[in-house]
């Protein structure tokens, strides 16, 4: 096992790189994580992951950074944990809500809503599981921080034009 590297996160390493090429790709990475219903992860968030850990933008990570990786996604699930108060192995509206109001977001009853319809992953149901739970926190904190970069008087409102903006998005989109 290589130095640095988590025991855990290299054993299930092994077990995911089906082809043995030493890297994963956003399909072995999909078959490697499971939210708390065993859904496998979706889509969207493997190619997120993968891209905010893929230093060579290769599409694929080796075992350095599927093991930072691993960590990164231990930490989000023991937080997600925290805020499935009611231990349903989901987060419905009342603890989204709540869990962005205790990570310092101050965002309306309305745009909560908004959140849990765009990241569930079936309209009937109004929770978000664990994959789609890390997706939004971690998007909302990108385009927050591009933000903020912009009201440097931090006064809550910033003047941009449209194509500002634009790149503001396309920037920060993970």
């Amino acid at each position: 096992m290589p130095p640095g590297v988590d025991p855990e996160a290299f054993s299930w390493f092994q077990t995911v790189d089906a082809d043995h090429s030493g890297y994963i790709s956003i399909k072995e990475l999909k078959q490697a994580l499971v939210n708390s219903n065993w859904s496998a992860f979706n889509d969207e968030t493997c190619l997120m992951m993968i891209n905010m850990f893929d230093k060579t933008k290769s599409g694929r990570i080796d075992i350095f950074a599927f093991s930072a990786l691993w960590r990164f996604i231990q930490q989000w699930k023991n937080l997600f944990q925290q805020y499935d108060r009611d231990r349903s192995g989901s987060i419905n509206f009342s603890e989204l809500q709540q869990a962005l109001s205790q990570m310092g977001y101050n965002l309306s009853p309305q745009f909560t809503q908004l959140l849990l319809a765009r990241y569930s992953q079936r309209a009937s149901n109004s929770s978000i599981q664990l994959d789609s739970f890390i997706q939004l926190c971690t998007q909302l904190q990108s385009i927050t921080d591009a933000f903020q970069e912009k009201d440097t008087g931090r006064v809550g409102s910033v003047r941009l034009s449209y194509e500002d903006f634009l790149t503001m998005a396309a920037t920060r989109m993970l």
